[in-house]
């Protein structure tokens, strides 16, 4: 059955894609479908009629199509910048250990990683749920490093040591001469990983209308989905112990941050309960790819390194928006 669906997704994300065969290719790699795969050879004959080999590349722009192929890449590599960072949070959190060396590799300079250990949960259900996010991140890691190949960029040097202590001062959690260890205790894991999770939805949010490759629009909500998912467990595990008062703070710290909007929520909005941030619509919010890194950058300026980030993301899309 899984089997049938896989074939019957992809065939339809290749019919619904009018974007060239670089693109197809590319995504046929990322969907695990290498040469003739899944689909078979009479699928992949019907996406171009010469160069299909399943190899994941980014072409050199020679067109209008190319320009747009090389847009999404950046986009894309820019989500990959995120995916790295909560990929090693979660998985130093669960394991103690983070992503392999086959995992790491790519355009621009590698870095490593400072902090991070395992968690010592006691809560079973926190424990199985944070694996299951551990899980998930790694396989966004690997499906866009898959669908960009050699257009990827390397995991950028990440700091979860001095940069969540930052946070957590600027939001009023700890004081000044006190340190915070996101690994330190299952609530401190809980806020630590909501620093995380509702920019990540915001920044697919934002990023989405900026895909122009309609494969890869589609892969990308899905993404959103699943970070969406995420978000939502990580504030109803924080609700359920009391910690609303604290995610309230965080959100304020965030806005600080990303401009003079007020738009992010934390699990109080007018002294109601708020399990769900987004607007009178019901609709959630996005955020810029500038305004994402003045987060994760932990500073309001336009800077290009800083925060969780040391020396900055790898790519095109680097710079935070100037918020100042």
């Amino acid at each position: 059955m899984f089997e049938g669906f896989s074939k019957a997704f992809v065939r339809e994300a290749i019919n619904r894609s009018a974007e060239n065969a670089v693109d197809r290719r590319r995504f046929l790699r990322a969907a695990g479908i290498g040469g003739v795969g899944l689909v078979g050879a009479g699928v992949l004959a019907g996406c171009s009629t010469a160069g299909v080999d399943g190899t994941a590349v980014i072409a050199k722009a020679t067109d209008a199509k190319d320009d747009a192929a090389i847009s999404d890449a950046a986009v894309l590599n820019f989500a990959l910048n995120l995916e790295y960072l909560e990929a090693e949070f979660y998985l130093r959190a669960t394991t103690g250990m983070g992503l392999g060396d086959d995992q790491i590799d790519g355009v621009g300079t590698t870095g490593g990683v400072t902090g991070g250990h395992q968690v010592m949960f006691h809560d079973h259900t926190l424990k199985m749920n944070a694996m299951e996010i551990a899980h998930d991140e790694r396989g966004h890691v690997d499906f866009l490093r898959t669908a960009l190949g050699d257009a990827k960029v390397a995991r950028p040097a990440i700091d979860l040591d001095e940069a969540f202590t930052a946070a957590a001062k600027a939001a009023g959690l700890i004081k000044d001469h006190e340190k915070f260890d996101a690994f330190g205790s299952e609530d401190n894991f809980l806020l630590a990983a909501f620093v995380f999770e509702d920019v990540g939805v915001t920044a697919y949010k934002g990023a989405a209308p900026l895909i122009s490759n309609k494969t890869f629009l589609d892969a990308a909500a899905g993404i959103l989905a699943v970070e969406a998912y995420h978000a939502g467990l990580i504030r109803a595990s924080l609700q359920a112990r009391g910690a609303e008062d604290a995610t309230v703070a965080i959100s304020d710290a965030r806005d600080s941050l990303d401009g003079d909007t007020d738009l992010d929520q934390g699990l109080l909005l007018d002294d109601k309960s708020n399990i769900v941030p987004a607007d009178e619509n019901a609709i959630a919010f996005g955020r810029t790819t500038g305004q994402v890194l003045n987060i994760a950058y932990l500073n309001p300026a336009k800077v290009t390194s800083g925060g969780f980030f040391p020396y900055g993301v790898n790519g095109d899309i680097n710079s935070s928006d100037d918020n100042a």
